[in-house]
């Protein structure tokens, strides 16, 4: 499909999820000033083969009310739905800002997300046909990659830039975690699969902070930040369970959620504008790798 039909619908798109919806009239109006119009009105014919365009290329669905004859965007009301169609509503309006920004390209800096462009495509086609995937796996904790690993795609997470694979191992028995920068020689196998009955990706890392888990029970998690450092986890915050307790100088905030590498990771990343205040096991790890790095630095001569 042209590039400049996709850039059109993302137009389209976000200019109605902006406005919440909107007349025809007032859609053509503001199509008529954007780089697309170049003064004309959208045709009548034209729009209603860019909205099928948009429900079958991207899954997003323009509807009319008649009662007020205005066009919204809709959705299936589950929250799961409303969360991926806000992403991708998001997505594609940050996209077409920067695709039509070729000017400012020098301008605009974007992190760079190493793993996606070789495999993404394949186990996402993998994914599409629940069929198995076949690759070999260099671990950092190995010398030698493992060769010949199968799995069921289940789905795919990206964290801190970069993207993981979720699937059941078929050797091993359980689903494991795999780091597509870590992959190589993907291929998708013939043998079909079926996801377990009432399995939903969402709810796997549904405790955890980060793409690692494990069988440990959540647990009330508090700690405190200074101020300065409480607003940067108002904006984003850790866990959806984020609980917040404001004072003069300082917040308490509070998670339901397992102690795991990526949280102590996380929380050791903002040195002394925190303190973990429960649990006493997660408080005595953040010290023990405190001090283990306090010992690295004295060490040195």
């Amino acid at each position: 499909m042209a590039k400049n039909v996709i850039s059109k619908y993302i137009w389209l798109v976000d200019t109605i999820e902006r406005y919440g919806s909107i007349t025809r009239e007032r859609l053509n109006e503001l199509w008529m000033k954007s780089e697309f119009g170049n003064g004309e009105p959208l045709p009548r014919r034209t729009f209603y083969n860019y909205r099928n365009g948009i429900a079958d290329t991207l899954g997003i669905d323009i509807e009319f009310n008649q009662s007020t004859y205005e066009y919204y965007i809709s959705n299936d009301g589950t929250e799961t739905a409303s969360k991926r169609q806000q992403w991708l509503l998001d997505s594609m309006s940050i996209s077409g800002m920067i695709t039509n920004s070729n000017d400012l390209s020098s301008r605009i800096l974007l992190e760079y997300v190493p793993s996606a462009r070789e495999f993404l495509p394949i186990i996402i086609d993998a994914m599409r046909q629940n069929h198995s995937i076949q690759f070999s796996y260099k671990s950092y904790r190995r010398v030698n990659p493992q060769k010949g690993i199968i799995i069921e795609p289940y789905f795919v997470k990206i964290f801190q830039q970069l993207w993981y694979v979720i699937g059941y191992n078929v050797t091993d028995k359980k689903i494991k975690t795999y780091s597509l920068d870590r992959m190589n020689d993907v291929i998708i196998l013939n043998k079909k699969f079926k996801a377990p009955r009432g399995f939903v990706p969402e709810e796997f890392f549904a405790d955890c902070y980060g793409i690692i888990t494990n069988q440990d029970e959540p647990k009330r998690i508090v700690i405190k930040a200074e101020s300065t450092q409480a607003k940067y986890l108002r904006a984003l915050p850790l866990h959806p369970s984020q609980q917040e307790e404001i004072h003069d100088h300082y917040s308490i905030f509070s998670y339901t959620m397992r102690n795991t590498y990526d949280l102590r990771e996380r929380l050791l990343s903002h040195g002394s504008s925190i303190e973990v205040l429960e649990p006493p096991e997660l408080k005595a790890q953040i010290i023990d790798e405190l001090q283990k790095a306090i010992e690295n630095y004295s060490n040195k001569k």
